[in-house]
């Protein structure tokens, strides 16, 4: 399992903290996903032989807020 924290910016309620942890639980290989809206950081771990951390970001840009790797 690896551990990694991301930059999320655009969020700005709960309910975009709720689309950002759907979509990534969408993924293979999630176990943890924790959002952050007031720090616009989340901490996901996952299994990296299913899913990278790139591809990761690359979901929650897709759905509109703008995702780096930390």
């Amino acid at each position: 399992m690896m551990k990694q924290n991301f930059s999320i910016k655009g969020m700005s309620c709960n309910h975009c903290v709720a689309k950002v942890e759907d979509s990534i639980n969408q993924l293979p290989g999630i176990q943890k996903v924790k959002i952050n809206l007031k720090k616009e950081s989340g901490t996901v771990k996952f299994d990296e032989s299913l899913v990278d951390a790139q591809k990761i970001a690359t979901k929650v840009t897709e759905i509109g807020y703008a995702t780096e790797v930390m």
